[in-house]
């Protein structure tokens, strides 16, 4: 069928207006969302919006109000760590359940370079948001830095040093890490290793803290490995090089599942058996811990409450609320499995 190729017309506030019968400044409180509208007229509106086939013009809706109703999720790892970190995909889950809920868009960004640090700043400058989470941050982070002087609502997941402008939604990582080691050490084992993490961030740095504090003058530096990235191969390299130290290792506390689940494939193929020779624990509680054999025992950290959390106070910054300019500590538990 030939066509001369015209766009339809859209329809327009005006088209509202006459066909609920009401005036344009009833029809544009209703669709900004402003006070001062009966019941019948809010109903009204709706109703000719659907009659009508009414798409708000977003664009010039955010030039008057100067808002883009976008929040950017930031996340300060590699692609390959993004795609394979379950923690990053439920708290990515639980940010965009509260966002979507207030009518908010997601922009997700992804930083694995300088040059990333320096696009996401200009892009940030640039107005496209109106707030920021910020996940994986480093100890003085650009990026965190760059947002805490543009002065946009911003929130941390975790809580990095340097940076006190920012609000941060986080867990009590030395503590966790201090529980689960104890444990782990109530188990009976004499010889007890660490594969560490992220040492530039505080996630990283408090979880060896907590291990070290459970160990007290048993804690041998030598029986600590680190790797920049809470991944499965940095347990896999972790594993051999603890065992080249020290084959008589009994227990190891790994920063992360993905680290325990790497460790468990050499301690496996050394001709280890878990719990019997080796008791292995880890910490996050995600879809790794599950995937195991046997099923890892670990620290429970609640992703998606940590998301959600994270962009409720971010939503309330835009608001105007001070109060959530602070900082908000979530509880763990021990998910005590087969590993250890």
């Amino acid at each position: 069928m030939a066509h001369d190729g015209a766009r339809p017309r859209q329809a327009t506030i005006h088209d509202v207006a006459a066909a609920a019968g009401l005036s344009r400044g009833t029809v544009s409180r209703v669709i900004n969302g402003e006070p001062y509208v009966s019941p019948a007229a809010k109903a009204a509106v709706e109703a000719a919006i659907v009659e009508v086939g009414y798409v708000p013009n977003t664009a010039a809706r955010n030039l008057k109000t100067r808002r883009s109703n976008a929040v950017a999720l930031i996340v300060h790892e590699p692609h390959s760590l993004f795609l394979e970190d379950p923690n990053i995909g439920a708290i990515l889950l639980g940010t965009n359940t509260v966002l979507s809920a207030a009518d908010y868009q997601l922009v997700t960004l992804i930083i694995e370079s300088e040059r990333d640090s320096d696009r996401v700043a200009e892009y940030l400058g640039g107005g496209f948001v109106d707030g920021v989470i910020i996940i994986s941050a480093r100890a003085k982070d650009p990026i965190g830095r760059a947002v805490a002087g543009m002065g946009l609502p911003a929130v941390f997941v975790g809580h990095p040093p340097g940076i006190e402008d920012i609000a941060y939604v986080g867990i009590d990582n030395v503590g966790a890490a201090r529980s689960i080691t104890e444990r782990l050490i109530g188990t009976g084992r004499k010889r007890v290793a660490m594969i560490a993490s992220a040492l530039d961030r505080d996630s990283g740095r408090d979880r060896l803290t907590g291990f070290r504090s459970a160990l007290g003058d048993r804690f041998d530096p030598d029986l600590v490995v680190d790797f920049p990235f809470y991944s499965y191969d940095s347990g896999l390299d972790g594993m051999r090089e603890l065992l080249r130290r020290a084959p008589d290792i009994d227990g190891v506390f790994a920063a992360s599942d993905a680290i325990a689940a790497g460790a468990l494939e050499v301690l496996r193929s050394s001709g280890r058996t878990v719990p019997d020779d080796v008791g292995i624990v880890g910490f996050d509680d995600s879809a790794w811990a599950l995937r195991c054999q046997p099923p890892l025992s670990t620290v429970h950290q609640p992703a998606m409450t940590l998301g959600r959390a994270a962009a409720q106070r971010v939503l309330d910054q835009i608001s105007g609320s001070d109060d959530a300019r602070s900082g908000m500590m979530l509880d763990t538990e021990i998910a005590w499995r087969d590993s250890a």
